[in-house]
């Protein structure tokens, strides 16, 4: 670990515990669709800072700090400079979601600090040189809203550039009530945070049958997983992709199919039903998943004459049920389709 020093309020003792030039990870990648591959230049552990608050008080511009999350230990993953538009952005960060939710790792919920997104913006109009400058937007907490500040960003650099000007390096924040990023600080580069290795963490050594240990812990990622939905089941790459969106899910779907074989049910039976449905995996079973749609396959095999006349059986026998859902109670209605049900001997 390293030292990388700054004066800020977020960092009350003046330094972060980061790393530097030795990283837990580097040179990785992470597909699209499209199968173009975002390179992850390093991946590497740090010190959260506290949380800044910028707000007017009695008519006073405040700047209010929550130190309740410094110290915390967080991951920082950092792309090479891949993207062309802000949708390959999204596609890339909502992957990565999901992977890390896969490994276990994190729930990376934005909506609880537990995910931050960070895009560096800077335009160029030739593909292999890079522009001397890039403006960072700090800590934003959506897919939408990281997808509204690159466009915003983009528009605005490009008015900068057309006047023959050159932006300026900096962080800036997303202002989603205002729809427009707004500066923060000036943007510092990596010699003004005079690196220094922290002299109270000593060097972590990992050995060779450590990482192949992890390496055998790693659970079958999404896109795996998606092919094997395709071959093992014979589903669509639609249908396979949303199984998979989320692991529980897919878990729950696998765990269906398996169920369902005594009631001769095929995985794409109980697919058509978790997704046009939209079956809720909280509150069913696998197992009662799949009694629901062989009992809902069994009812609809029935002859319609047959029917047809046990619904006028049920509707004669029980007549005030029958009046009290013309009054309103809508409960009474389930009441009468359970007597249909029982006398279908379902």
């Amino acid at each position: 670990f390293d030292r990388k020093n700054y004066f800020y309020p977020d960092l009350s003792k003046g330094y972060q515990i980061s790393q530097f030039d030795l990283p837990f990870g580097y040179e990785g990648y992470i597909e699209l669709a499209s199968g173009k591959r975002i390179g992850i230049t390093r991946v590497h552990m740090e010190e959260d800072t506290g949380k800044l608050t910028h707000q007017e008080l009695h008519d006073e511009k405040t700047s209010l700090i929550d130190f309740n999350r410094s110290g915390v230990p967080l991951v920082e993953i950092v792309t090479e400079p891949d993207f062309h538009d802000a949708l390959e952005v999204k596609e890339y960060l909502q992957k990565l979601q999901q992977i890390v939710r896969y490994l276990d790792v994190s729930n990376a919920d934005m909506d609880k600090g537990e995910m931050r997104l960070e895009p560096n913006i800077s335009l160029s109009t030739d593909p292999k040189k890079l522009p001397n400058y890039k403006v960072e937007v700090k800590n934003i907490n959506s897919f939408k809203f990281v997808e509204k500040a690159i466009n915003y960003e983009t528009t605005r650099q490009e008015e900068i550039l057309a006047k023959g000007e050159t932006p300026a390096q900096e962080t800036r924040g997303w202002d989603e009530n205002r729809q427009k990023t707004f500066s923060q600080r000036s943007k510092e580069d990596a010699h003004d945070y005079r690196y220094f290795p922290e002299p109270d963490i000593p060097p972590i050594v990992t050995t060779k049958a450590q990482i192949s240990t992890l390496q055998k812990e790693v659970p079958e990622l999404p896109d795996k997983k998606v092919k094997r939905f395709e071959k093992e089941f014979s589903l669509s790459f639609y249908d396979a992709e949303i199984l998979t969106r989320d692991k529980p899910l897919a878990d729950f779907f696998e765990e269906a199919v398996k169920e369902g074989i005594d009631q001769k049910l095929n995985p794409k039976d109980i697919a058509n039903f978790i997704i046009n449905k939209k079956a809720d995996i909280n509150t069913l079973s696998p197992l009662a998943l799949v009694k629901q749609i062989a009992t809902g396959k069994q009812t609809v095999a029935v002859d319609e004459k047959e029917l047809e006349k046990i619904i006028v059986e049920v509707i004669t026998e029980n007549g005030k049920a029958v009046d009290d859902y013309k009054a309103g109670k809508e409960a009474s209605l389930m009441f009468l389709l359970g007597q249909v049900m029982k006398k279908l001997g379902k």
